[in-house]
């Protein structure tokens, strides 16, 4: 075997090396990141089994370990400063995602509230569906999140009942409420007066099956830069020379 041979020989053997190597290190990498979400699911599913928390008890300074954590609240609704999210689906349906800040009994904040869901007027996109807010002191139960449901925006914020998105900082500003960071997820079934509100809400989905998507591509190609080497380096060759 010429000296010419043997070098191109090393340079595909280290190449094919160094290809195997990277992509089981990004299969690896992928299944690190999958298992951080594993623990981060099961941080999430230990707070929402913690006893729900009362108005009394959240804590604008410890928002993030707040987060997940079940309530229940009283006070009243602000239904003047309703706002509907649009473009938001539901059961195969595109609608409103119905925000409402509820002004918490004992404290001076509201909190933002995600009642539920309507449907859009397919006729009209402009038009407000109809939303009966019960009048008084009323008591919701649901779990923080750090905001409503968001969409990417092309355009800069709208300032109608109907918008895209909404933060609770700039909505308290905007309207001189003072908000707490947190949302509220309202869970259980409607009814009453806002018995028409869905609230078929999705758990979080924390992107596990993905990573094992990818890792499990990442694994494929290392499988198959190796098979690649071994049929064009060792068995073609020899085949050949048997022939």
């Amino acid at each position: 075997m010429s000296g010419v041979t043997c070098r191109r020989g090393l340079i595909v053997l280290l190449a094919a090396l160094l290809a195997v190597a990277l992509t089981a290190r990004l299969g690896i990498w992928q299944l690190d990141r999958a298992a951080q979400k594993r623990a981060l699911q099961a941080a999430i599913d230990a707070r929402g089994a913690q006893a729900p928390l009362a108005a009394t008890e959240l804590d604008a300074a410890a928002e993030a370990s707040q987060l997940h954590r079940r309530v229940r609240l009283r006070g009243h609704w602000l239904a003047e400063r309703t706002v509907f999210l649009d473009n938001r689906p539901m059961d195969g349906r595109f609608g409103f995602y119905i925000v409402t800040p509820l002004r918490l009994e004992g404290r001076a904040e509201a909190i933002l509230v995600q009642r539920g869901w309507l449907p859009r007027n397919a006729q009209d996109r402009s038009r407000l569906p109809a939303l009966a807010t019960p009048a008084g002191t009323v008591e919701i139960e649901g779990r923080l999140i750090a905001a409503p449901s968001r969409l990417y925006e092309f355009e800069a914020s709208a300032s109608g009942p109907i918008r895209q998105n909404l933060g609770a900082a700039a909505y308290a500003q905007e309207t001189g409420q003072p908000l707490l960071p947190l949302t509220v997820l309202q869970t259980g079934p409607a009814g009453g007066e806002d018995g028409q509100l869905l609230r078929d809400w999705q758990p979080p989905d924390l992107g596990l099956q993905k990573h094992y998507g990818y890792a499990f591509q990442w694994f494929a190609l290392s499988a198959l830069f190796l098979g690649l080497y071994v049929w064009f380096q060792l068995i073609r060759p020899r085949r050949r020379a048997a022939a």
